[in-house]
């Protein structure tokens, strides 16, 4: 599984790094996006919610949240 670490970045830049991670995989591939933005952190999983996107969320800490999303 690939692990993609977007806490360095503010939105919308995550949710793009992330769609385009997501064209590169195929089905039933995972990926885990970390997250620290809070609006990435609301925008990503909502966007995976609309496509259909299987995810699991994980709070690692009070400030990092890690997406599992598989295609």
């Amino acid at each position: 599984m690939n692990i993609i670490d977007l806490t360095a970045f503010r939105c919308p830049l995550p949710l793009v790094k992330v769609k385009l991670a997501l064209k590169q995989l195929n089905s039933g591939q995972k990926v885990r996006v970390l997250l620290s933005d809070p609006g990435s952190k609301q925008d990503v999983p909502r966007f995976l919610k609309k496509v259909g996107y299987h995810h699991e969320i994980f709070k690692l800490d009070e400030y990092i949240l890690a997406l599992e999303i598989t295609k």
